[in-house]
């Protein structure tokens, strides 16, 4: 239900806008995505009247156009090996770090030498990629949370086994797929000036951003399948119509309801709720 009501306010703002709403399938972790999963969101969707181009970017088929990039930020000395485990990054990251984002890395490896990482590979640790920062600054206005400052952090560009990250993925398809606005969970919104900083030097343009309030459990919690019926088949289960889960979505939203079409010519970003939204009690047991 989170990603659909982020896709109601995306899809009417690209409509409002004159634009196209842009499918974009992001499979880097191949261990948690699979095609049914894909095939069911896609269903949900159109189930709720958002329109597409069939033809969906998958980035799982993108990896050496990804590898490329990271080899140009590497020619040009912008990165360096991370050997960290994933518990020293956690206690790294649970740190205060003043004006970084949360979960920010504090740069442990980003000074080793050579006689270091030598030692941490015969020690068997694969190296991630990690972009060299200067702790620089970024300010968007963001459509519904307003004037937002963020610090770039050293944030990886491709994980150790070799899989290359979200926040390198997401700015080299936006500018491949000529994305001018992206709408999405405000989960995100402390990312997005490291995003910021990557199309810089790239070479890319800034989309203007929209970070929707997330949708909550009753336990107040970001939602997930153990609070009850989260999707679009789940409810049809429990009897609710495709019609009436997407009035509910536009209403949570600060929306007026019925078709997304109409809904979009009286569309405008201040409508948005910027509060987090709870689901409704009849959709948290399961039928």
């Amino acid at each position: 239900m989170g990603n659909l009501r982020t896709a109601i306010a995306a899809y009417v703002g690209a409509r409002a806008a004159g634009g196209d709403f842009v499918v974009r399938i992001e499979d880097l972790d191949r261990a948690n995505s699979t095609f049914d999963h894909e095939q069911s969101q896609i269903r949900d969707l159109r189930g709720l009247g958002i329109e597409f181009d069939p033809s969906v970017v998958r980035q799982s088929e993108r990896f050496a156009v990804y590898d490329e990039v990271i080899a140009d930020l590497n020619a040009r000395g912008l990165t360096y090996e991370c050997f960290c485990s994933r518990r020293e990054i956690r206690e790294a990251a649970s740190a205060p770090h003043g004006a970084f984002p949360d979960g920010a890395y504090p740069g442990t490896c980003r000074d080793l030498s050579a006689d270091e990482r030598r030692e941490r590979e015969r020690a068997g640790r694969s190296p991630a990629i990690r972009l060299r920062t200067d702790g620089e600054s970024y300010e968007l206005i963001d459509a519904i949370r307003g004037a937002y400052r963020g610090t770039v952090d050293d944030v990886v560009l491709r994980r150790n086994d070799g899989v290359p990250a979200y926040n390198l993925a997401v700015v080299v398809d936006d500018a491949w797929q000529e994305v001018t606005h992206v709408v999405r969970g405000d989960d995100l919104l402390s990312s997005t000036p490291r995003q910021i900083h990557l199309q810089r030097l790239l070479g890319h343009p800034t989309p203007e951003y929209a970070h929707v309030p997330l949708v909550l459990g009753a336990d107040g919690e970001r939602l997930a399948k153990r609070h009850g019926a989260v999707t679009l088949s789940d409810l049809a289960a429990l009897g609710e119509s495709a019609e009436a889960v997407r009035d509910e979505l536009l209403t949570s939203l600060g929306l007026p309801t019925g078709p997304l079409g109409d809904v979009a010519r009286r569309f405008d970003w201040s409508q948005i709720d910027k509060s987090p939204w709870t689901i409704p009690a009849r959709w948290q047991t399961r039928g």
